[in-house]
């Protein structure tokens, strides 16, 4: 758990000098910056993305997922979370519920995410969760500078979300095939890449009803083998 509870210091931490900055900082440069990390954050996804020449199975896991993620109203549940924080701090809960779906999905969704959890589950290396807090630190400031006191809360997201992918590592690690992993990150590629989207001003897209669409590569791959296993 050493590295997610970094990372979600690293964020807590940066949404702190974000939020104190908020007043110090000129609209267009906030515009800028957050144009940039729009344009990183799509080349995270962009090389994520291409990991894998499973295609069908990638276009496969985003429809089912999605159809999951819309019938459990993830999204939804996410935002009526985001309200319930800001009905408590201030009243603008549109506008904190807004910062902590934000973030939280870009903090939460992607290879860094489920890969570096998976390693500092399985083998105690942080090394991955390190650089993704680096870069999560950096990315709060101007959310939090640009989004307000709502991107703050995203650090307990992260801290659930991946902790749980670190202590149920050692549970997966028989079905975590290289085949099944690089399938994974290119679905998470996929969704990063829409986040980036989003940042950027363009068509918004409920990415939140499509996380579950990370997890279908592998429970195809759990059917393959029991298929096998009944032949």
């Amino acid at each position: 758990m050493q590295g997610t509870l970094i990372n979600a210091l690293a964020i807590v931490m940066g949404s702190l000098v974000g939020i104190g900055l908020k007043g110090g900082i000129p609209p267009h440069y906030k515009e800028t910056v957050i144009g940039a990390i729009g344009l990183a954050v799509l080349l995270i996804g962009a090389k994520g993305a291409l990991q894998t020449n499973a295609i069908l199975l990638v276009i496969v896991s985003l429809a089912a997922g999605s159809l999951l993620g819309e019938f459990l109203r993830i999204e939804d549940r996410l935002e009526r979370m985001g309200r319930w924080i800001g009905r408590r701090l201030a009243g603008s809960e549109d506008g904190v519920a807004n910062a902590f779906v934000t973030a939280s999905l870009v903090f939460c969704v992607g290879a860094m995410a489920v890969v570096g959890s998976l390693e500092s589950g399985l083998t105690g290396n942080h090394q991955t969760l390190y650089a993704k807090s680096l870069l999560d630190g950096v990315t709060s400031i101007v959310f939090a500078s640009t989004l307000g006191i709502g991107v703050i809360f995203s650090a307990l997201a992260v801290l659930v979300y991946q902790g749980a992918i670190t202590l149920s590592a050692v549970y997966l690690k028989p079905l975590l095939t290289p085949a099944v992993v690089e399938q994974m990150t290119a679905v998470g590629g996929l969704l990063i890449l829409a986040i980036g989207f989003n940042i950027l001003g363009f068509k918004r897209l409920r990415i939140g009803n499509m996380l579950p669409a990370i997890a279908i590569p592998l429970i195809y791959d759990l059917i393959l083998k029991w298929l096998e296993r009944g032949a």
